[in-house]
This record gives C-alpha cells, structure tokens and sequence, in this order.
C-alpha cells in the first residue's frame, strides 16, 4: 500500500501509489516576471496579440498588452513581495507578469493546477516578514511540495479543481454583474441634481417627484448604548452601529447579535430607518438601512428616523445612501480620527420623491437586485469552504 504517511485521505479511483516529496528547484526552473513598460502594438500575425498582464495575483484591472519578449505560457507563479507574498497560482493558457510575481517553469507536465494548489498550503510558512514580506526565488528553490508520481493523477486533480475554480468564478461574475446593474440604476432612476424626473422609470409614472427638507417629513430619535462586550450566543436581537458597514444590506431581515436587554433600551416597531452616529470615513457614515421587524435593540450609536405613512422606508434608505442626499450627509460629517453624523443633520437632508406606489416599486426593485447579489455570494462563499475542504482531504 506505499507510505501511508504519503497517501492522501481522498483521492480518485485507480490510484494507490504513494505521493514522493520534492523540492520545488528539483521540479521547475525559477524565474520571475519583468519590469514591463506601456504594452507595444499588436502587429497581424495571430503571436502578436494582447493577453491578460498580471501583477502579484491578480490581472491589473483587466489590463491586456503585448510586450513581444515575455509571454508566458502554462505556469505556476507566486507573490514576491507585499501583503499576498507566498500566494500561488496556476495560469492557462499564456500571460505575461511584472516584477512582483515569480514565475515556476517546467517542460515535464509538472505545472499543472495540483502543483500549484500543494505549494500554496505550505508557501505561506516560508515568507520572511522582516521589513515588508517577501518570498524571493532562493527560498521558494527550497520549499518540500508533496504529489503524486503519477502525470495522469496529478491532471485529475487539477481538472476537478479547475472545475470549482469555474463554478467561483462564475457566482462571483454574477454577483459583480448585479453590483454593476445595481450601481447603474441607482444613477438612472433617481432624478439628477436639481431636475424633477429620473432618465429611467417604471411605465405609469409621469408626475414630477418632489422635494422637501428630511425634517419635514420624519420624526427622529436615538438608540440607547450597548457594546461588543454586552453581546451573548442567544438573548434579545440587537443591532450595532458598525455591523451596518460589515454585514447588513438596505434591509435587514435577519439579526445575528444578541445581547441581555436592559432598562430603558430601544426597541424597534419595525420601518425604522437607522444611520450610523459615527464612523471612520464620511463616506462610511452616510449609509441607511431599513429595521424590518419589531423587537429589536437598537444601539446608542445609532440615528433613528421614523418616516410618515406615506413615506416608504426602504426607499428613504435607498434615498439616502445614495445620489445628492448621500452627498448632502457625507458634507455635513465632522470630525478627525473619527466622524459623527446627527439627526439635526439628517434633519436639513433635501429629499427628492416620487408617490408612495412608485417609491414602492423602486425600493422592490432594488430589494430583488440584493437578493441575487446575495445569492451569488453566498454560492460562491459555499463552494470556496467546499474547496478548502476538499484541498485537506484530497493532498498530503
């Protein structure tokens, strides 16, 4: 049965030989990628045409060139320098790459996706963080990788691999695709700066949308104070202040922080629209999201507006986090390490609307849009720990 210690937990059906270690300089020429100019121009012999330029491990914007001399073709390249040292990727197909990525080459079907995902759980170990991290060629030549002795074992774990490298990909371009669309017609349907229709609209709409002060319109109030320190697996749900930056959409449905409830706390009735007190950025602060059900804590930190009956709440969230209103709030922010938003702020926020059902419409349009976009995160986050696992399981 080979080595035990040498056989993965997982593996395909045929193959029972032990996996043998190596170290990487016995297996690949080491080079690295070059200081690379503007790209030259694309003359028309089907050689000489642009192809994906990437630096440390990603394509530079999605920058293409032809540089003549430093194509790449089929090869396994890692982080040098910087915060990703020690990251390894495989590359299809041929590529060019700067000075920042050194570059594994072979001519004996060794640079494939299972090389490359081996050397990456263990790379990582041998970066020196002495000054800026760094994983230079001398000491990627002396990294131990484990594989199978067999090409043909090796290309099975590379095409299941890239398989599920595809499929992440894919929820991923989804995901940025509905990002992208969301963006769009944040911009085209809500009317521009001192204008009273948007480019874009539901059919049946035609009236001009009105303006009023926030003040106006809303009722304001503060949460009660709770922190970090205050939050259990189970008890009453809260919201804090700094989970709308990291965690919450325009709506929140769902709340996974709990705390024990004390006296004099607030407690949402549900539609409220709440605004982060204080923050980090301007930007940052001037974001609003919707409390969907009562019962809920609301946190000290945190500006509460309660909109009139014929005020939408998700739209007013939408409203505010985005276009002239989210500007309006960034301008009003103070402050230097830290920056504080208050509801006599809110209160001057000039607020562009149309009638409640078109305020409707919209905020049911832009509630679908967030549900694919976490949809497709939430598949691409799944089949990521999926890889991970199976990456412990299926290598040595």
């Amino acid at each position: 049965m080979g080595n035990v210690k040498n056989v993965p937990k997982l593996r395909f059906p045929g193959f029972t030989d032990a996996w043998e270690q190596r170290k990487v300089q016995d297996i690949y020429k080491i080079t690295r990628g070059y200081v690379l100019a503007a790209p030259e121009t694309a003359e028309t012999s089907s050689e000489e045409m642009p192809y994906p330029v990437y630096s440390s491990q990603t394509k530079n914007n999605g920058l293409m060139g032809y540089y003549k001399d430093y194509l790449y073709e089929n090869a396994i390249t890692w982080t040098t320098d910087g915060a990703n040292a020690g990251t390894v990727c495989y590359r299809a197909g041929k590529f060019y790459c700067t000075n920042v990525c050194g570059v594994l080459l072979s001519d004996d079907g060794h640079s494939n996706k299972c090389a490359a995902e081996a050397l990456n759980s263990v790379a990582w170990k041998w970066v020196s963080h002495v000054g800026n991290p760094k994983l230079m060629n001398n000491v990627m030549g002396e990294i131990p990788i484990t594989l199978p002795k067999s090409v043909e074992e090796q290309d099975r774990i590379s095409d299941f691999f890239e398989q599920i490298d595809t499929l992440i990909a894919l929820h991923q371009r989804k995901c940025d695709e509905a990002k992208n669309l969301k963006k769009c017609m944040l911009q085209k349907m809500f009317p521009k700066d001192g204008e009273q229709f948007p480019e874009i609209r539901f059919p049946g709409f035609t009236d001009a949308w009105e303006q009023r002060k926030l003040g106006d319109m809303a009722s304001f109030s503060k949460g009660s104070g709770y922190s970090k320190g205050d939050l259990k697996d189970d008890g009453t749900p809260i919201i804090l202040y700094g989970r709308l930056y990291t965690k919450y959409e325009t709506v929140i449905s769902e709340v996974d922080t709990f705390v024990d409830e004390k006296k004099g706390s607030v407690l949402s009735k549900g539609g409220e629209v709440i605004v982060p007190a204080s923050g980090e950025t301007a930007e940052d602060i001037s974001i609003a999201s919707v409390v969907e059900k009562s019962g809920v804590l609301l946190g000290g930190d945190l500006n509460i507006i309660t909109p009139p009956d014929d005020m939408d709440s998700a739209f007013l969230a939408i409203s505010i986090s985005n276009g002239k209103p989210h500007n309006d709030m960034a301008k009003m922010a103070q402050g230097k390490s830290v920056v504080h938003l208050h509801n006599s702020d809110l209160e001057k926020i000039d607020l562009p609307y149309p009638s409640y059902d078109e305020q409707r419409r919209i905020s049911e349009f832009f509630s679908d849009l967030d549900k694919l976009i976490t949809l497709h995160q939430r598949k691409c986050d799944e089949i990521i720990v999926l890889k991970k696992a199976l990456l412990q399981q299926m290598f040595v």
